[in-house]
């Protein structure tokens, strides 16, 4: 017997769960709802409010972000998210005035050189006057482009590509540090192709990441003759918003702004405090799956969608799936990782902070990681004549540092501030934010486990993973990750 269009069958609704109100859940049940009006979405959340990681706290004249405070732009997935709640009038851009980075040497704050993007270095001459490498550092920086490049396809380690292509020094004093702030990861671990693969696709285009670069640049060169005025924002939403951007109110805005939208579709259930301790496979003679809470009866649903992150979703799922992906989903390392928000009086700074940040070497053996200067990168961050700073502690290569009290670590950050920029006077406010388990590695192989995974989790019809564990840590690839498990959904 087939199913007609007016069949009970086919005018039931899907009932869908996403467990977890992060952004890659907000995002997932944004899209089954527009994308279709037969879906009923319960959003289920452990805590007491959405977002995750982002959170937005305003005090004293201070707009603090807690966690992420920005989103890059040259991956369209939040932008375009923007556009469809109507949020992108709220996006502002990075100050132009001090779009610039630093980066310790010796103790000493220096500017990245100009044009030096995580290791595409634009503009040879900055790399041959600056004083962050040795006379011999720059040289084999820039020897790169005579160096025959590597054809093959296997992974390898960030620090392996970066020691054979431009060497040791640069290695030590630019990429690891600038890569360090995004991934809080060890070098000599992290899966390159994982994380940047444009760098070993410029390797196979070009041979070379300078040559690759270069030939950019003249590309771009053309592309501006051709558009006198500047090539228009319909060709890419960073002609717009520079390469990052954020919300003018913080980020906590546009979650807000998506939990409206969800709210007004009337078709999804928002529950907070909603625990969920296990999720039973179907059986062959139920096509449902249950979704047990804790202290409450079971919930059923047609299909599920897990945005935990991949050990927490090993953990809820460990009944409902083969033991081959149970192991997968748990071999997929997290680190963890402090942020000391804090305000001050610029005047309290022998240093202008003229700069978003800085990042700090391994090699200079500090206890942080890196200072974003968080009221340079965005305005209306800090009153006139104050600065917000948020300083990283912890992360893979410094774990031991998170066993210490909150006191303890705002004492060595403000130690650091001290000797590194000139503190002579404590801060306003300083608050300690940890993150736990919070951002996964992608070592070398990475992509190889997360296919596995995928492979592993076909086999279970109606269950759909996403999260920052899979393809990408930043906010547009979480966003990205639950579009992506919605549209399998439908």
């Amino acid at each position: 017997m087939t199913e007609t269009a007016s069949s009970p069958a086919a005018l039931k609704p899907l009932r869908v769960a996403v467990i977890g109100g992060g952004i890659t859940g907000l995002a997932a049940a944004q899209r089954l709802v527009s994308r279709s009006s037969k879906v009923q979405v319960v959003l289920l959340e452990s805590s007491q409010r959405l977002g995750g990681i982002i959170r937005t706290e305003a005090a004293d004249g201070f707009l603090m972000e807690l966690g992420p405070d920005s989103f890059i732009t040259n991956k369209p997935a939040a932008i375009q998210l923007c556009e469809e709640i109507g949020f992108t009038a709220q996006l502002i851009a990075t100050d132009a005035r001090f779009r610039r980075s630093l980066v310790l040497r010796n103790g000493k704050p220096m500017p990245v050189p100009d044009g030096f993007m995580l290791m595409a270095p634009s503009k040879p001459w900055a790399i041959l006057t600056t004083p962050i490498l040795s006379f011999r550092g720059r040289l084999r920086l820039l020897s790169e482009a005579f160096i025959a490049g590597r054809m093959t396809a296997e992974d390898e380690s960030l620090a392996s590509f970066v020691r054979r292509r431009f060497g040791q020094q640069t290695l030590d004093r630019l990429v690891q540090p600038l890569v360090g702030g995004i991934y809080t990861a060890d070098p000599e671990k992290l899966s390159l192709r994982a994380t940047m693969p444009r760098f070993l696709e410029m390797e196979q285009s070009h041979g070379s990441v300078i040559r690759a670069t270069l030939a950019q640049q003249k590309s771009d060169r053309k592309q501006a003759l051709k558009h006198p005025h500047g090539v228009p924002e319909s060709s890419g939403s960073g002609a717009r918003y520079g390469l990052f951007a954020t919300a003018a109110g913080g980020l906590s805005d546009m979650v807000a702004a998506i939990e409206q939208t969800l709210r007004k579709s009337g078709r999804v259930e928002i529950r907070l405090g909603a625990e969920v301790t296990g999720i039973d496979r179907p059986t062959v003679f139920d096509a449902q799956w249950a979704v047990q809470l804790r202290q409450e009866s079971p919930l059923t649903f047609d299909a599920v969608i897990v945005t935990l992150p991949t050990q927490a979703a090993a953990r809820v799922l460990k009944t409902a799936i083969r033991p081959e992906l149970h192991a997968a989903l748990q071999e997929i390392e997290y680190a963890s990782s402090a942020v000391v928000v804090s305000g001050h009086q610029l005047s309290d700074f022998a240093h202008p902070l003229d700069a978003f940040g800085l990042v700090i070497p391994a090699i200079e053996q500090r206890k942080i990681l890196a200072v974003s200067f968080s009221s340079r990168k965005f305005p209306d961050r800090a009153p006139a004549g104050q600065i917000l700073l948020r300083t990283f502690v912890g992360g893979a290569m410094q774990p031991e540092l998170l066993h210490q009290d909150d006191n303890t670590i705002a004492g060595f950050v403000n130690a650091e501030l001290r000797s590194i920029f000139g503190m002579n006077a404590l801060p306003m406010f300083s608050e300690v934010i940890r993150y736990h388990n919070a951002m996964p590695q992608y070592h070398v192989g990475h992509l190889a486990r997360v296919a596995r995974i995928e492979s592993l989790a076909r086999e279970t019809p109606g269950l759909y993973l996403a999260g920052s564990g899979y393809t990408g840590v930043g906010i547009p690839d979480s966003i990205a990750s639950g579009w992506t498990a919605a549209d399998r959904v439908l």
